[in-house]
């Protein structure tokens, strides 16, 4: 078996011009373009590069983008206060916090300090708890870009089996309540199920995996179902490459699809966060 390769680049493309053509329509009705402000502290390389590309898809998609940066030396509660005087700001739809932070950073705090209605990145915990309920709108980016995959197979996914391997709050656990509410049998395993030995068992049957771990290569093509999706959520580096937490190469042997990395999860993670301040837009000036 040679699985079809899920080339998120292909689907990214595709949600970007839906979202374009509603940030179109938006504009006429409202007069007004989705604002977000991105709030990056310190001069960390990656972190820079990553806010200039989040700027680039902005603005390509007609959403206004603000870089705030903050010196690296700043106190916590001189960001919270900026935090707080961008909720009160009517023109600033979205607000996001570049990682990675400075150790005395607390990024759940700041977090914390978003309002809800302008927390883009979908982790402030009441946007979590409406996840949790099933009426979630502004969702974690990278835990909706793993399902979207899922859903673009165009396999029937109602009464399939599906393992997340990783219970972070920021993709496991939130991949797996939206897995549920496709109508799929979930399971979460993480570091305890390996070390009992069990992890490979879960995931020979498993329909659907979302692996991320963080560990590169970890999962092996011996350990997966014939006919699998395969959604490979990490980002490794490994032998002066960028690796996912999936061998691919035994991997796409056994499964039907599977994604690439780099170039899977990736892409389409930028465009639901685009998604979010659209959204946001939206429940801010009460369009539908």
């Amino acid at each position: 078996m040679s699985a079809r390769i899920l080339d998120g680049k292909l689907l990214a493309a595709t949600l970007k011009q839906e979202l374009k053509k509603e940030i179109v329509d938006l504009k006429h009705r409202s007069g007004q373009h989705p604002r977000l402000v991105n709030i990056v502290i310190g001069e960390d390389a990656a972190s820079w590069s990553y806010a200039l590309s989040q700027q680039k898809a902005a603005e390509a998609l007609g959403i206004h983008y603000e870089l705030q940066k903050l010196s690296a030396a700043i106190k916590q509660a001189d960001a919270l206060e900026l935090v707080r005087q961008l909720n009160g700001h009517a023109h600033v739809h979205g607000i996001m916090i570049n990682k990675p932070l400075p150790a005395h950073i607390d990024f759940k705090t700041l977090i914390e300090a978003i309002a809800v209605w302008k927390d883009v990145e979908g982790l402030n915990p009441a946007n979590l708890g409406r996840l949790l309920l099933g009426k979630g709108k502004i969702l974690p980016c990278t835990a909706a870009a793993a399902v979207a995959h899922a859903r673009w197979t165009g396999e029937t996914l109602k009464g399939k089996e599906a393992v997340v391997v990783g219970r972070s709050e920021i993709v496991g656990k939130p991949a797996a309540l939206l897995l549920l509410e496709e109508n799929i049998t979930t399971t979460i395993c993480h570091s305890a199920t390996s070390q009992a030995g069990k992890l490979e068992g879960h995931l020979k049957n498993a329909d659907i995996i979302i692996a991320a771990i963080g560990k590169p290569l970890f999962i092996k093509g011996d350990w997966i179902k014939p006919g699998a999706i395969v959604i490979d959520v990490g980002i490794n580096e490994h032998g002066g490459k960028i690796v996912g937490d999936v061998d691919f190469a035994s991997a796409a042997a056994k499964a039907a699809c599977i994604t690439p990395v780099p170039g899977g999860v990736g892409p389409v993670t930028s465009v639901m966060l685009m998604k979010n301040v659209v959204e946001a837009f939206k429940q801010q000036l009460f369009l539908k």
